[in-house]
């Protein structure tokens, strides 16, 4: 079997082996930020270099035996499974080498907002937060809130919240990788707890999901940034509320606007806040490079992340995903983080669309 049919699975086993150098050089380790980077591709790779291994030591075993049959014809009945067992592996190697998206080795922040309902699409946005948050503890991931606005009767008129994994996790098992397809309107049907006489009620609330930027995948000029300070409203511990700790950032050329108030000190809520117009940006810049694609393809059906899952608890228990059609009649699982069915179902519909 020829190597060239891998060629670019040699490039990276080459870059793996560099890294692996670099990484074991202790002075790496003083920029974390540069760490974390080495560290993220040497995890990326490392399935790519496991799969290669596989079949080159799968294709070697097979020459080998096709040496020794020629002298000795008894070991001809051992080299049709061998053969299998190469192009088994050569299957797997060719689907770790499909391009994959960039930013599944990332964290990731998710923004959730009542919609139509009132009150009660605070108390269903509330629901949704407690679920990722069920999910995010079930994986072991730490959980940041970044800014938030409460409801008076409870549930959130709208949050925000990082989500991050810990230590160096494998390809595709990241919070971006699992929860990137979360993203749309999320709509509900129940009985609210503000209902006096039993009438069904529906409502909705709105899901972003975005990538965590770093500093250098956006070029920020601070120029563009209006900068705003406020005094805190919410909690954040001793001081919170008398101090002009809250931060207020305006991207003036494209309107975008992110506060964070959740810190105690004006220049952590100021980093967490840069943070979060970083990723805006960054999936800003992702969504307009889809559409020329998009455009380029003939593609006008816009996209795929409206409207996306029902909650219905009444008069019935049901949990459907509008696209991908996968449903559940286990409502309480559901919205207690036991979403991955609903998240695998997601990742196959992408990759057939």
């Amino acid at each position: 079997m020829s190597n060239d049919r891998f060629a670019s699975a040699h490039v990276m086993v080459r870059e793996y082996q560099e890294l692996e150098k670099q990484m074991a050089d202790p002075s790496i380790h003083e920029d974390q930020g540069k760490a974390r980077q080495l560290g993220r591709r040497y995890a990326q790779l490392g399935p790519v270099v496991a799969g290669f291994n596989a079949w080159k030591s799968a294709a070697d075993d097979l020459e080998a035996a096709k040496e020794m049959a020629a002298e000795d014809p008894s070991f001809a009945s051992e080299i049709p499974a061998m053969e299998a067992s190469v192009e088994t592996a050569a299957d797997k190697l060719e689907e770790l080498l499909l391009p994959r998206d960039p930013n599944d080795d990332r964290d990731v922040i998710i923004e959730v907002k009542a919609g139509a309902g009132g009150d009660e699409s605070a108390l269903f946005a509330g629901d949704l937060v407690r679920m990722y948050q069920r999910y995010a503890e079930k994986r072991n991931w730490k959980i940041e809130i970044i800014d938030m606005t409460e409801s008076d009767l409870g549930g959130y008129k709208d949050i925000s919240m990082a989500i991050k994994s810990k230590g160096t996790p494998e390809p595709g098992t990241t919070p971006y990788a699992r929860l990137k397809f979360e993203g749309g309107v999320h709509r509900v049907q129940r009985v609210p707890e503000t209902e006096s006489q039993g009438r069904i009620h529906t409502s909705a609330a709105g899901v972003l999901v975005l990538p965590e930027a770093e500093e250098v995948d956006v070029e920020l000029n601070m120029n563009d940034v209006r900068v705003d300070v406020y005094r805190s409203s919410g909690p954040g511990g001793q001081g919170v509320n008398t101090t002009d700790s809250a931060v207020r950032l305006t991207h003036i050329p494209t309107g975008i606007v992110v506060s964070c108030q959740n810190e105690r000190s004006q220049i952590q809520n100021k980093a967490t806040a840069m943070a979060v117009l970083q990723s805006k940006l960054l999936e800003r810049r992702r969504q307009e490079e889809q559409a020329k694609i998009n455009a380029l393809k003939g593609d006008n059906s816009g996209s795929w992340g409206n409207q996306m899952r029902s909650y219905v608890l009444a008069p019935y228990q049901m949990v459907k995903d509008l696209r991908t059609d996968y449903e559940t009649g286990n409502t309480s699982a559901v919205l207690n983080g036991e979403i991955d069915e609903f998240i695998e179902a997601g990742i196959r519909w992408r990759r057939s669309s």
